[in-house]
């Protein structure tokens, strides 16, 4: 039986008037408070204190995604840049493997994250991940080309890249789990949905200044020194998200844990003597997110631009306009998840993508642009149908006392087997098949797992947190 908490505890289970932006309640509903004092809601949250949360979570993940942004963006020039030139496809291919192995380590980061944020707090697992991530992004500016240091410069990448991912682990779970406990008990899938907000909102930076860089320098000076300005952004970044996560208090559910003795000494073992059914279906409802969210939104420039020929400028201004978008769409559909329940809104990501993936792909290779940019901001369009509910269906279906590691372990793991082997799959699958279409087909599949993971959980949504 799930015992519903009292107001004081930060959840109000039976909430029957909801704010319905993310400001929370007008004042004049609070009640009388003393001047100049913030006004508590009936959780006993104030607006201020939530405005704090948001920002807070959505910093960390914009510098993590904008990084990843970039890195796919311009991989073709990293690709010059780190590797000899004597066969630009393997040389881009070992890119994107840089990229995908820099996942393989975050199932351990998910692991080490995640027993932190369950043991010592939330606040303090989210406030060092930013800063270790945005310093090892500032780092990669620093690596000396291939043809100054030799194979040292794709080591070092692999090593800073490594680091980033551990450090990012914890980012997108800590994020999700505190905002879902901070939010008002039916406005959950709303709140959460600022985390992909703020993935896409990275990602879109990434793609406008990869965009402005290509199209203001000659290769040659994107080569030299171009490509190394957008990792620079990272560290003033990282230290302003760090000094808002340090003036927060960790989220009422935690500190209620704390309060009563109940945090639970190793939260990654009990997640796994307790809760691995939620844990292998919370690993198969990421699957299309992990395929989905870089096949569409980090590999697609490349996908363009080397396979189908479009020219790279236009690349990504296509994905900048489907970003833009997808961001409108990430609000829209935590509003949705809210009313009509997280199961039905993923479920119908899934089956969009089942129907339309392929068909999709094969508007692509007409190599008009009007139609490119229409297809990318469907598939974005369907694509957020997952994103913006995942983040809420995810924290809800773990218990406080283990849902940083329960989230955390769960998406890392489906990431770091499927979603940075994305681009490198969907290269592979191209080169070894000759087929355009193969990416599609890769997501189609993807999104068939992860109907089937949704359909055997329960409906998160209307319940108290646990």
């Amino acid at each position: 039986m799930i015992q519903r908490k009292n107001p004081a505890n930060g959840i109000d289970a039976n909430a029957r008037s909801a704010p319905s932006t993310l400001t929370d309640l007008p004042a004049s509903n609070l009640g009388p408070t003393l001047s100049g004092q913030e006004r508590p809601d009936p959780t006993g949250i104030g607006k201020k204190t939530r405005r704090k949360v948001v920002a807070a979570s959505f910093i960390g993940n914009f510098v993590e995604w904008f990084d990843y942004a970039v890195y796919g963006y311009l991989a073709v020039t990293i690709t010059a840049v780190f590797f000899p030139n004597s066969d630009p496809a393997t040389g881009l291919m070992l890119t994107f493997a840089l990229f995908a192995i820099s996942f393989l380590v975050r199932p351990l980061g998910g692991f080490v994250w995640g027993h932190l944020g369950d043991k010592i707090g939330r606040r303090e697992a989210l406030s060092w991940s930013i800063l270790i991530m945005s310093a090892a992004t500032f780092c990669i500016a620093l690596i000396p080309s291939y043809n100054t240091i030799g194979i040292w410069a794709p080591i070092l990448l692999l090593i800073i890249r490594v680091v980033q991912g551990f450090s990012a682990s914890g980012e997108y779970a800590g994020a999700s789990a505190f905002l879902v406990e901070y939010a008002p008990a039916n406005r959950r899938g709303l709140y959460a949905a600022v985390v992909p907000a703020s993935t896409a909102a990275g990602l879109l930076l990434g793609s406008l200044l990869a965009a402005l860089l290509t199209g203001l320098l000659e290769p040659e000076q994107m080569q030299s020194w171009g490509w190394r300005l957008p990792f620079l952004l990272a560290a003033p970044m990282g230290l302003i998200g760090r000094y808002i996560r340090t003036r927060l208090e960790d989220s009422p559910v935690f500190k209620e844990l704390a309060k009563e003795d109940n945090v639970v000494k190793a939260p990654v073992s009990a997640l796994f003597r307790n809760h691995w059914r939620q844990l292998i279906q919370a690993v198969g409802a990421v699957l299309l997110n992990a395929v989905g969210f870089y096949v569409i939104l980090s590999y697609m420039p490349t996908y363009l631009s080397q396979e189908l020929g479009i020219d790279e400028t236009a690349s990504y201004v296509a994905t900048t306009v489907a970003l833009t978008t997808y961001i409108g769409f990430i609000f829209l559909t935590g509003m949705l998840s809210d009313r009509f329940g997280r199961k039905k809104v993923l479920m119908s990501a899934s089956i969009l993508f089942v129907v339309l993936t392929v068909p999709a792909f094969m508007l692509l290779d007409t190599g008009n642009f009007m139609v490119i940019i229409l297809v990318q901001i469907l598939l974005g369009g369907m694509l957020s149908l997952n994103d913006g509910t995942l983040p809420s269906f995810l924290a809800e279906m773990f218990p406080t006392r283990v849902r940083y590691s329960g989230f955390a372990v769960s998406f890392n793991l489906s990431n770091a087997l499927f979603g940075g082997t994305a681009p490198f799959v969907a290269t592979l699958l191209i080169a070894t098949s000759g087929s355009l279409l193969a990416p599609g087909w890769y997501l189609m599949g993807a999104a068939a797992i992860s109907l089937v993971a949704v359909a055997c959980s329960v409906e998160t949504s209307k319940k108290a947190l646990a």
